[in-house]
């Protein structure tokens, strides 16, 4: 996995994880790599320092929302929420509810869940549009 520092045309700078440099290219080129501010798809990677980690050194935990949260955290829990509101969770069963969607045995709909790298990769080998979100899901069942 590897981690992006992002800026879009509006001026607005996030971070996404990416499974590779060459998924992130595959992802920008089909137009899947999105401002999480605006949702502006004119994005462009911007300069970030490598993050070295120690055995000792504690990993850093997310932060709360609160008041003094960022607009760029505001606006990715307003995403959260809206796509768990508006989506099925299909938990493990991601991979193989998107191909049966994709061959139309499944009807069309929005969903989330959890894949394996190899899975999300075979999906985007084969056309089947899938993007990574920038959060775990809450829910851990259907």
């Amino acid at each position: 996995m590897i981690r992006y520092a992002l800026n879009c045309k509006n001026g607005h700078q996030f971070e996404s994880w990416f499974q590779s440099a060459e998924a992130y290219d595959k992802l920008l080129a089909a137009g899947m790599v999105s401002c999480s501010v605006c949702g502006g798809t004119d994005v462009v990677k911007g300069l970030m320092a490598p993050r070295l980690s120690t055995s000792d050194t504690p990993e850093p935990t997310a932060p709360a929302l609160t008041e003094e949260t960022s607009p760029a955290e505001q606006a990715l829990a307003e995403m959260r929420k809206k796509i768990e509101e508006s989506s099925d969770y299909v938990g493990a069963d991601f991979a193989t509810e998107a191909r049966a969607m994709h061959l139309g045995d499944s009807p069309n709909r929005s969903i989330y869940g959890e894949a394996k790298v190899e899975e999300a990769k075979e999906l985007l080998e084969d056309g089947i549009p899938v993007v990574p979100l920038p959060f775990t899901p809450s829910r851990k069942n259907n």
